[in-house]
């Protein structure tokens, strides 16, 4: 009898200690089991049990936790932790992401406002070949977006095309102009000699060189935007170590197994888990910093040669001049033509009459009216950036404080209150509380941790070179910028941000970008490899379906890797 009372009073004893109450004993476990849809509730005992076979919440008191329910409670501990990092950088995500499409936008609405005011100045100035070099205009700015979103286009070429296009109907209509309009075999030969010739000076250079250097910068800007929301979908899908989702399991679950299914750890035992676990995480905060520093400076340079919107709007203007100045150098062009294509070819007058008269009704109703502009003020571009950059700011420091802020705001208990140091509750947490980052955690005495993810090693390579071309370190080549999102090394796939000469880091480091970085590769994340340029010397313009599709290209283009970027990550994480 005595026996059997001492066994009463050691179970009574223990029940009460583990937060048992009297009659609920795992009725409050099982609530909140089924609650949070952890598991099936044919899981849990029907009373408390001893919990030997536990491999984490093991317990010298009873516990109303299985060894099922434990591999459960550390899945969903994964989970809660998976999801709370997806909350935590969600504005962040939605700040970049926004001002990607927020200057995708302007770019087009640029593109539509130069295209009509080059438009305008064709049939302000030069009325008789408007309608005809409607097309090659067309062309040109369909190009430019393009490769302002991200193509494999070479700024010298297409500029140049452009003014290959436009030379015969200069040539026609007003350095040599007649009764009739030259044949297409002629206009064909005067075409071809556009570049011998160089009727319109040095025109065509210099509009490259202007696109290029404010397009590089524009492409530059939006490029590192979208490794930004790389960066964001790597760590919210981080992938955590054995000994971290112990940890979590050990500091979110364990306590139900005592019936303490209200508690919550202690300020320091949060920070030494969270702290272990993204200490990797931890290692972007010096990187993340200067990548919003380095936008800030790249921001600071895009004016003058370098301002895309002042560089667009001004088109109209340089082909203006380029026009008069090949219309006064008219003999000269005009001597060098007929000693290399022969005395103009022309049409038959009457079948020219009735070309024009085909062409004057067709054209009033195919051509397109110069549009009303879409207004942006002057400085759009550069009020966005600034808003934008204003945002961003306050997030240069979300890699290093990231632990910190999930204890404080949404895991911790508060001062004060009695709180879950791993085993039971306590008043405080009397152990060593680290610091972050991988080298802090050797004394971490909640989580063991072996060594940097590879995975956060990657997106620091990539932030790197990045950084290194938002600063103007390292001039970009064909392929340099693909290596960005993709990786460079060995077949592995391990990548290096380590930047040597033939990345063309040897540029001169001021800031200056030059015509070559108009061969620069979109940025995209399943294109590896060199790429080639076709060069096309006397390349036809494009047919009207053939810029129809660029330009349903240019609508797409930009929108497709805000959408695909996160799939990836996520397939990559599943």
């Amino acid at each position: 009898m005595v026996s059997l009372w001492t066994h009463c009073v050691f179970f009574l004893t223990c029940c009460c200690g583990s937060g048992f109450g009297s009659s609920n004993k795992c009725d409050e476990v099982r609530k909140v089991f089924q609650l949070r849809q952890i598991g099936p509730n044919q899981l849990l005992p029907l009373s408390p049990r001893p919990g030997s076979d536990l491999q984490v919440c093991a317990s010298k008191n009873l516990t109303c936790c299985t060894k099922k329910m434990e591999e459960k409670y550390q899945v969903a501990a994964r989970r809660d932790i998976q999801n709370l990092l997806q909350t935590s950088s969600s504005s962040l995500k939605f700040l970049i992401s926004r001002n990607v499409a927020a200057f995708q936008e302007t770019f087009e609405v640029l593109m539509r406002q130069a295209e009509n005011h080059t438009f305008a100045v064709l049939h302000q100035s030069y009325h008789n070949m408007a309608d005809e070099a409607m097309g090659a205009v067309r062309e040109l700015f369909t190009d430019i977006g393009l490769f302002l979103l991200g193509s494999e286009l070479n700024i010298d070429e297409l500029v140049q095309r452009f003014f290959d296009a436009l030379f015969p109907l200069v040539y026609n209509h007003l350095i040599n102009p007649g009764l009739s309009d030259i044949s297409p075999g002629y206009a064909e030969c005067v075409r071809s000699l556009s570049r011998d010739v160089r009727p319109f000076g040095g025109a065509p250079g210099l509009l490259a060189d202007q696109i290029a250097r404010s397009g590089v910068s524009g492409k530059l800007l939006l490029q590192a935007l979208h490794l930004g929301i790389e960066v964001i979908n790597t760590t919210d899908h981080l992938q955590l170590s054995r000994e971290c989702r112990r940890a979590l399991l050990k500091m979110h679950f364990c306590p139900h197994c005592q019936g303490l299914t209200q508690s919550k750890p202690c300020m320091g035992y949060c920070l030494n888990v969270m702290r272990g676990c993204l200490a990797s995480m931890a290692e972007i905060d010096t990187h993340w910093r200067e990548f919003v520093r380095s936008l800030e400076g790249l921001s600071a340079r895009m004016y003058g040669p370098q301002d895309l919107e002042q560089v667009l709007l001004g088109v109209h203007m340089l082909l203006h001049d380029a026009v008069g100045h090949a219309q006064k150098n008219g003999p000269r062009v005009s001597a060098q033509v007929h000693k290399l294509c022969g005395p103009p070819s022309r049409k038959p007058a009457q079948s020219v009459s009735i070309q024009h008269g085909i062409s004057s009704s067709s054209s009033s109703r195919e051509s397109i009216p110069v549009k009303a502009a879409v207004r942006v003020s002057a400085d759009s571009l550069a009020v966005k950036r600034r808003d934008f950059l204003n945002g961003l700011r306050l997030y240069r420091t979300y890699y290093g404080g990231l632990a910190d802020q999930l204890c404080v705001s949404e895991l911790a208990s508060g001062d004060g209150l009695s709180c879950w140091n791993g085993t039971e509750l306590v008043k405080s947490y009397t152990l060593r509380v680290v610091g972050n980052g991988i080298k802090a955690q050797s004394a971490n005495p909640e989580v063991k941790v072996k060594g940097a993810d590879p995975v956060i090693n990657q997106i620091i390579d990539k932030l790197k070179h990045i950084n290194q071309l938002l600063q103007g370190k390292s001039i970009p080549k064909l392929g340099s910028l693909d290596q960005i999102e993709t990786g460079s090394g060995d077949a592995e796939g391990r990548y290096s941000g380590d930047c040597d000469d033939e990345d063309g880091c040897s540029g001169s480091g001021g800031g200056e970008v030059k015509r070559k970085v108009s061969r620069v590769s979109k940025l995209s994340p399943d294109v590896t490899g060199d790429h080639k340029h076709h060069h096309h010397y006397h390349h036809p313009p494009a047919k009207d379906s053939e810029i129809e599709g660029r330009s349903r290209s240019l609508r797409l283009t930009g929108a497709i890797w805000v959408l695909v970027l996160p799939c990836l990550h996520m397939l990559q994480a599943l």
